[in-house]
């Protein structure tokens, strides 16, 4: 199975009412980790990679390990840009083999944000790949995202109909009191802070728009207890509940974004195993636990976001086939 754009995914997830895990990878057990779980559970997948991952792991690199874990897996897997910030980024990528992007205008006014979206959108469905937007920011830092806390500001659903029918989007990114990296919430975060609320709001006026949800790790107490066990310094921090999270599925969202969550687990796993096993210095035995740390957590977010069995049913699209159902306009946005 080629790798496949998101579209399909998200409509068999409307239709099943789930939603599709979306993960920042950066290297190869990260890659194996994430697609593995899902081939156990026969999951679909969005393997997602940052201005930050491409910086470090190399483009040609990484889209390289999404080619051999689809080869390996057979499930259907969607490459996309996460967070990208210009145009050129955005056209860099979709040349380059993403079946996905984002366009994340948040930090411009309303207008600017309207109007590069819609420059990336153009140029994507001409290729047929998927476009993401963002209304509203989120705090918190992720790679090359920084965002204060009194920078960040919750989408407003009296917005989003005229961003999505002016933009053609996808898909739309909200802020909901989420925030990237560890960092989240100094205590559990309440309806005061996470606003579940909006979703059903925006949903109702979005209802056949893809709702995502970004900074979604829910900042295990456990990796954070194991992390300080064995060496590690980490603050009290809290994150979004698998709860919530599950909420927000039934109205509307079918994409959530975990990095931090994977992160975790990862660097748990290799700090445990360098502790007790002082003498080793092989990367390949430390790696070898962190990549099954990635995947034990990848497992359980399929099983807890309702898209496990699900892989079989979407069904590869080619982009040239996509591009010339854009043209015809039978994907475009329906707004009510």
């Amino acid at each position: 199975m080629p790798i496949v754009t998101t579209k399909e995914m998200f409509r068999k997830a409307y239709e099943g009412g789930y939603a599709v895990g979306a993960f920042n990878v950066n290297n190869m057990e990260i890659v194996q980790g994430i697609t593995e779980a899902a081939a156990e559970v026969k999951a679909p997948v969005i393997l997602q990679v940052s201005r930050g991952a491409r910086a470090y792991a190399n483009h040609t690199y990484l889209v390289k390990l999404v080619e051999a874990a689809e080869q390996e897996t057979g499930l259907p897997i969607a490459l996309h840009l996460d967070h990208g910030d210009s145009f050129e980024l955005c056209k860099s990528c979709i040349d380059g083999g993403f079946t996905s992007v984002m366009i994340d205008g948040s930090s411009k006014s309303f207008e600017d944000n309207i109007a590069l979206t819609r420059q990336v959108v153009e140029y994507a469905h001409d290729h047929g790949v998927v476009v993401e937007a963002e209304l509203g920011t989120l705090a918190g830092v992720e790679d090359d995202v920084h965002v204060e806390a009194e920078d960040s500001s919750y989408t407003r659903p009296e917005d989003v109909e005229e961003f999505v029918t002016r933009t053609g989007c996808d898909s739309l990114a909200i802020a909901i009191g989420t925030s990237h990296g560890a960092y989240k919430f100094t205590r559990k975060p309440t309806g005061e802070i996470l606003s579940i609320q909006r979703v059903k709001e925006i949903h109702e006026r979005l209802p056949n728009t893809h709702l995502v949800m970004h900074g979604s790790s829910s900042v295990p107490q456990e990796y954070l207890a194991e992390i300080r066990e064995f060496g590690g310094s980490m603050r009290e921090t809290y994150g979004v509940p698998v709860s919530e999270i599950q909420e927000a599925i039934k109205h509307g969202v079918r994409k959530v974004n975990i990095d931090t969550d994977i992160r975790l687990a990862m660097t748990a796993a290799t700090r445990r195993f360098l502790f007790e096993h002082p003498e080793k210095f092989d990367p390949r035995e430390y790696l070898k636990k962190a990549r099954q740390a990635a995947y034990e957590l990848c497992k359980q977010r399929y099983l807890e976001f309702g898209c496990e069995g699900q892989g079989a049913r979407i069904k590869p699209i080619s982009l040239s086939v996509m591009a010339a159902k854009y043209d015809a306009g039978e994907l475009a946005q329906k707004v009510q």
